[in-house]
């Protein structure tokens, strides 16, 4: 077990800890997938305390874990300590085109803990940046430029105003619904080439690692693939005259 991960855990615990002793919720940094695994790897008798992800809208990958005692652990909403930050350019004629890569580098470059921050949504010309609310203020006050473009930054706090996830709908057969075989056609790669994928660590299913390459996939779940991106498997839509299943999946873009 790598140092990283022993720390981890040990806050995990503590934080959990203190949810339980003190009834009170309490909560993590952003976590990426990996980190999130790891929680997920604690068994119930090492927390004491249910757990729950959220990373400001439906299918974020980068998420904080809220862990509430058992006093808690049936209310429907957790207000979690985050805010959504609009970045857009002063002069829309002006700017340049602007990347993730961009945006992130210009973050970290103030000296922000990516721990700090969840995920980064670019659409068209502007980009919507996750943050702890502690850092909301900072970065309100210094993201002045991105590269060569200036920029202002704004909080977004009405809920209809927040970014939604963008699909693109795939449908095909496969020969069942196991992770190889949906992964494949999510990401129009052949089967043998998502096993090295699989079984070295690279895919989640909902926040969790699965290295089992006939996992079977249920309507919901969320699959991430590092390097390639993620889908939502929507449903089995039937069996084809040759046997095979038809599926709908939902590709995030």
């Amino acid at each position: 077990m790598e140092k990283e991960e022993i720390l981890l855990k040990k806050r995990i615990q503590d934080l959990a800890r203190t949810a339980y002793q003190r009834d009170y919720v309490t909560f993590s940094d952003f976590l990426d997938l990996n980190e999130q695994n790891i929680v997920h790897s604690l068994k119930p008798e090492e927390l004491g305390a249910s757990v729950r992800f959220f990373g400001g809208y439906e299918g974020a990958e980068r998420q904080i874990a809220a862990f509430l005692p058992d006093a808690l652990s049936y209310e429907a909403d957790i207000p979690y300590p985050l805010a959504c930050l609009r970045i857009e350019p002063l002069s829309r004629k002006f700017s340049e085109p602007l990347t993730h890569r961009d945006y992130l580098g210009a973050l970290v470059h103030l000296g922000i803990e990516r721990a700090m921050l969840g995920d980064i949504l670019v659409r068209q010309q502007e980009a919507y940046v996750f943050c702890h609310s502690r850092m909301r203020e900072f970065l309100e006050e210094n993201v002045t430029r991105i590269r060569h473009t200036s920029v202002i930054v704004q909080q977004i706090t009405q809920a209809e105003d927040l970014p939604r996830p963008q699909f693109q709908s795939i449908r095909g057969t496969v020969a069942s619904v196991r992770l190889d075989s949906v992964i494949a056609l999510a990401f129009s790669s052949s089967r043998s080439s998502m096993l090295g994928l699989i079984e070295g660590g690279k895919v989640f299913v909902n926040g969790r690692m699965t290295v089992s390459n006939g996992h079977p996939l249920k309507n919901g779940d969320v699959v991430s693939v590092r390097g390639y991106g993620k889908f939502r498997f929507e449903e089995a839509l039937g069996t084809t005259k040759k046997g095979r299943c038809s599926i709908l999946i939902s590709r995030y873009v």
